[in-house]
């Protein structure tokens, strides 16, 4: 009996067994290369697959990008373009994939799960399931009741569900909730309905469960000005709020951008500023066969990330925030050329101004700097171009989002960044003071239960 449950090493196991581990979904490429330089048996050659593999955590990084669901949508030009962009390294290409899929929803950082997002006068934070927020709201967006106006430091917010929290949307008076259940609650104002409840006399102060879809399990919210849209998790898209210009939208599907709404400054992206009342494919696009994988929309331009990491800008041009050097207007999307040697992971776009995360960590901004919230201290012209934030390097920054004013950025190691208006509290600094320099936002309560945990260990 002894024998059977005896002890032995993972090199000891069969070939194709290892290989099942490896690709079994869980590790990320950052894990293939640490066991690769640690292991012979992941680092070495075997002859259970193509010479063209360097090693078995090569052959296993093949492996889980051709089931990605980014790589597996995109053509056999597309991904071969992006495979030369990695300079031929399939762990490359895998941290790619993975980091576009984190940097806009939830974040794996040592210091637990995260995600951000910035409403015009506030902050949400997803830490380990828990939600906190931060700013001023009159409308209950912070949804700490009736009687919280401002909250100087994040705070927790409850929910009438145990489920946990797995993606947060805020808007300008309003956020939503994903939970891990597939419930959505909303708190903000209501009076356009955007909360989707049927009372619109007054805000709701508290997260509230989105009755409507209580059968309907949402894996995907998306709060906008005055409406929301549900993604569910059949693949099926409801929304609820005012549509005086059929609302204006960016919607990627299967590597297709669709836009709709209002189609002033040229946002949708069409060469022309007609409304458009139902999603019209992007032509650009299409004709060139460019697979887009995220998109963000600001309030008169927009920004799109393509399969291969360029980015396209379009819209008003106003104090440079396109990033094309110059304040004119792009009628149609346009590749932002400066930024053509840096895989891009995530793209941001507010009020005329637009970052981009590259692979490595790294921001870049453009556009208006009023209030700091480029995040640029002393510069005193906008910024026409984008330019690298010196102050964020070796940080390895994993997502970012962008209010009106302010700014406030994930790094891989957990910590929290944050800089521009504060007059609001925004920032959730405790003070009012405005930064106009990226600066850690440390969160009391987080703290006070790592203290706990390590002093339990």
């Amino acid at each position: 009996m002894g024998d059977r449950y005896r002890l032995v090493s993972i090199e000891d196991l069969p070939s194709h067994l290892i290989l099942e581990i490896l690709t079994s979904g869980r590790l990320s490429a950052a894990d293939l290369v640490c066991l690769e330089l640690t292991s012979r048996m992941f680092g070495g050659s075997h002859a259970m697959y193509p010479h063209k593999f360097r090693s078995l955590a090569d052959f296993a990084a093949f492996q889980l990008c051709s089931s990605h669901v980014i790589f597996v949508g995109m053509s056999l030009n597309a991904q071969k373009e992006l495979f030369d962009r990695c300079n031929g390294n399939w762990k490359r290409v895998l941290r790619f994939l993975q980091s576009v899929v984190q940097s806009s929803a939830m974040v794996e950082t040592s210091a637990g799960n995260m995600q951000v997002t910035t409403g015009r006068y506030h902050t949400l934070l997803i830490s380990n399931s828990s939600v906190y927020s931060c700013g001023s709201s009159l409308c209950g967006v912070l949804g700490h009741g009736p009687g919280t106006t401002q909250c100087v430091e994040f705070t927790r917010l409850s929910f009438a569900s145990s489920a946990p929290v797995v993606q947060v949307s805020a808007s300008q008076n309003h956020a939503a909730f994903v939970l891990q259940s597939g419930e959505v609650f909303t708190c903000g104002d209501n009076s356009s309905f955007c909360c989707g409840h049927k009372d619109t006399s007054r805000p709701i102060f508290r997260p509230r469960l989105v009755e409507a879809l209580k059968e309907v399990p949402c894996k995907q919210v998306a709060a906008g000005l005055n409406f929301t849209v549900f993604l569910t998790k059949q693949g099926h898209v409801y929304s609820c709020g005012t549509n005086t210009h059929g609302q204006l939208g960016h919607v990627v599907n299967n590597g297709a951008l669709y836009s709709f709404g209002s189609g002033s400054n040229f946002c949708l992206g069409h060469g022309e500023q007609h409304n458009e009342f139902q999603p019209r494919i992007v032509q650009t696009f299409r004709r060139k066969g460019i697979h887009v994988v995220r998109v963000s929309a600001g309030d008169e331009h927009a920004v799109a990330l393509d399969s291969s990491g360029y980015v396209y800008t379009w819209g008003k041009g106003y104090c440079g925030a396109l990033g094309h050097g110059d304040e004119i207007d792009k009628t149609l999307p346009e590749l932002l050329s400066s930024l053509k040697s840096q895989a891009a992971i995530q793209v941001c776009a507010r009020k005329r101004k637009t970052f981009v995360l590259v692979d490595g960590g790294s921001v870049y901004g453009c556009g208006w700097k009023g209030f700091g919230s480029l995040g640029f201290g002393g510069i005193s012209d906008n910024v026409m171009r984008p330019r690298i934030l010196d102050s964020l390097r070796g940080l390895c920054v994993s997502q970012i989002s962008t209010g009106l004013y302010h700014t406030v950025v994930v790094t891989h190691k957990g910590r929290l960044f944050g800089f521009g208006d504060n007059e609001r509290a925004q920032l959730g600094h405790g003070t009012l003071r405005e930064c106009p320099e990226p600066t850690e936002i440390f969160i009391q309560e987080i703290e006070d239960e790592a203290g706990l945990l390590s002093e339990g260990m």
